[in-house]
């Protein structure tokens, strides 16, 4: 492969560039369903990228009582670990023979670095709200990832592999995972782990703007503040993708396939956006009692039933 054509496939198109600009355009979708449902206009859809360019112009401002290194680097390493996580799903999409063993569970660990660098980042601010906001990030992050490692499973023992090429080689040869009962209970259970993977409402705690002013962002401003946001809008087109390859046959640019697939990501996107516009912020402790309650108990029912072939 020539230099021009690897810059296309692993830089432009899946890498950093498409996934930032379409994280951004999804921000915008969500802040004006967001609007509608407050009976506003909302921003016009070139408003995510003027704010970001707005803030890479600005100073940053540092804590005096903060770990500057922590603190400016932790954002960075969680942009790079989501622009890594889109990079492999789009190339595993695209070329499914590029797909290598264990690449769901390295996709899978590699997104749970986004939010562990916002709580080391957080920690690192030295503000006590932005400690509190990286307490309570941490809690959630162990409250989900039992639950959604769970369902995972119940695709990869379906597929009898950890890797993407088999999980989709065997949704199209018998159908996706939502044709089955484990896979409708799973997916549900994913949706709403998903929904806290982005700290979206209800489960927006860390950053909790009316109790903690910004929480975990509190401290950032200035050019880092804008990679956090951009870290924020690459994980939002990320799940969405990664969701659609576990469960929904996964992403083609084949013909018709093109629409049915821009049709999946924007019904989960919408699915997302309505969870968030029309339900109230919990409790920390609220949202821990949910996923390692219900959320738990139906993610072993999708296993369970996976295993007895529903």
């Amino acid at each position: 492969m020539d230099l021009a054509r690897y810059f296309f496939y692993y830089l432009i198109f899946p890498g950093f560039l498409f996934t930032a600009v379409v994280g951004l355009l999804t921000t915008w979708v969500d802040r004006k369903v967001t609007a509608r449902v407050h009976w506003r206009v909302g921003p016009p859809w070139y408003q995510p990228f003027a704010d970001t360019v707005k803030l890479l112009g600005k100073e940053i401002i540092v804590p005096a009582q903060a770990q500057k290194t922590g603190f400016l680097l932790m954002p960075v390493i969680g942009l790079a670990a989501a622009t890594l996580a889109s990079t492999i799903l789009w190339v595993v999409n695209l070329a499914p023979e590029s797909s290598f063993i264990g690449d769901s569970i390295v996709v899978l660990y590699i997104l749970t670095i986004p939010a562990v660098s916002m709580i080391i980042g957080a920690s690192a601010s030295g503000n006590p709200l932005g400690i509190l906001g990286s307490s309570r990030e941490m809690k959630l992050l162990f409250a989900y990832e039992l639950p959604l490692v769970i369902c995972l499973l119940t695709t990869i023992y379906k597929a009898g592999s950890f890797s993407f090429q088999r999980i989709l080689e065997l949704q199209q040869a018998g159908g996706v995972m939502l044709g089955s009962f484990s896979g409708v209970i799973a997916f549900i259970v994913t949706i709403m782990c998903i929904q806290a993977k982005l700290t979206f409402i209800p489960f927006d705690i860390p950053e909790a703007e009316t109790e903690l002013a910004g929480g975990t962002h509190l401290e950032y401003s200035g050019a880092a503040l804008a990679v956090v946001r951009l870290n924020m809008a690459i994980m939002f087109f990320v799940l969405p993708i990664f969701l659609i390859t576990m469960f929904w046959g996964g992403i083609s640019f084949v013909g018709w396939r093109i629409l049915t697939s821009i049709l999946k990501y924007v019904a989960i996107v919408v699915i997302i956006v309505l969870i968030k516009n029309t339900n109230p912020r919990v409790r920390i402790d609220q949202a821990v009692r949910f996923f390692w309650g219900p959320m738990l108990i139906l993610s072993i029912i999708a296993m369970i039933l996976a295993v007895l072939g529903y």
